[in-house]
């Protein structure tokens, strides 16, 4: 449906492809596929592709039903080719900035961006070659941010801000094979800590005490506040897991593995039909359950007349624009398709 993805046909245009998992859990011992996975809950492993521009919300490119004690990253690489390529045939014809965790960090997830020519931007994990890149960083390359409690200075015209990014250029995944080396650029956000943890009496044990650190490798062309304030919107697709949760995935009722799956699958098709209602009815940022309150579960009466069935809405009902508009689209003969 034209319009679900906002944005996405413009040719220097951005779209957004973020990749998480989460672990639903699940009781009785005949479950197939359950184990424990990361969150030490016995359960599945569902793995999310959301797909989103910065003018629409998300819709889910990709899903899978996982064992429960799958690790995160273990198929990733084929998930962001299979995304792309959805994202591809839904009429993305711009940029594609891959985001994910730090569980994601890998070659894997950047290698599969990267062949499919797509930006990346996944959390580092604080191994001692990006510690010592964060602590090489001059005091001088920080620069404030707006961050939550953030307050802007007119005089200085500057946030003033418990919370700083700088960047570095840096080689990811040098410990494998060099033709997998990775140069990109490493953002650094630090946050003061509220109490101070002890140090080593060191410099950099000074510089780790006093703040926590937050680093991710991307190989976009954003600025670095730019860039910062992106990846923190990687959490858009936690938002989706937390509707798919509050939905059909609320429980996984079968227990067999493939009737499980098939109840993933159909849960990500009612997702996108929402998504798809929500930008007919002029709701295109409305989450699942405002959805659902607003538009799907509406307090009607239905009559029969004259051999026909008429749907009495209740009166004052203030979402009745809305329900009207996507009437409207829903009954509304097809538009011709422009080659």
């Amino acid at each position: 449906m034209p319009g679900v993805l906002a944005g996405a046909d413009i040719e220097q245009g951005l779209a957004f492809l973020d990749v998480d998992d989460t672990i639903r859990e699940v009781h009785g011992y005949r479950k197939q596929g359950a184990g424990y996975g990361y969150t030490r809950v016995r359960g599945l492993n569902i793995q999310i592709a959301a797909l989103s521009t910065p003018l629409a919300g998300p819709v889910i490119a990709r899903a899978r039903l996982r064992k429960g004690n799958t690790g995160s990253a273990r198929g990733a690489g084929r998930m962001v080719a299979q995304a792309v390529t959805t994202a591809r045939a839904a009429g993305v014809r711009g940029r594609i900035l891959c985001r994910a965790d730090s569980a994601y960090y890998g070659w894997a997830f950047v290698g599969a961006a990267l062949r499919a020519n797509a930006w990346f931007s996944v959390t580092a994990r604080m191994t001692k070659t990006v510690t010592r890149a964060i602590a090489g960083l001059a005091e001088d390359a920080w620069q404030t941010i707006k961050y939550p409690h953030a307050v802007w200075e007119e005089a200085e015209q500057r946030w003033i801000s418990d919370a700083e990014v700088a960047e570095v250029e840096f080689v990811a995944f040098t410990g494998r094979r060099q033709h997998q080396h990775v140069p990109c650029r490493l953002v650094v956000r630090r946050v003061k800590r509220i109490q101070p943890l002890a140090s080593d009496g060191s410099e950099q044990g000074e510089l780790f005490a006093a703040y926590r650190h937050h680093a991710f490798i991307t190989n976009s062309s954003f600025t670095t506040v730019e860039a910062d304030q992106l990846h923190r919107d990687h959490a858009i697709v936690e938002q989706v897991i937390a509707e798919l949760k509050d939905g059909p995935l609320a429980h996984l009722p079968s227990g067999k593995y493939a009737a499980n799956a098939a109840w993933v699958s159909l849960a990500v098709i009612g997702f996108n039909i929402a998504r798809a209602a929500a930008v007919a009815a002029g709701l295109a940022k409305a989450r699942w359950a405002t959805l659902r309150r607003q538009i799907i579960q509406v307090p009607a009466r239905i009559a029969a007349t004259g051999r026909r069935l008429v749907l009495h809405l209740p009166t004052h009902w203030p979402w009745a624009h809305a329900w009207r508009a996507l009437h409207a689209r829903a009954t509304s003969p097809p538009q011709p398709v422009t080659p």
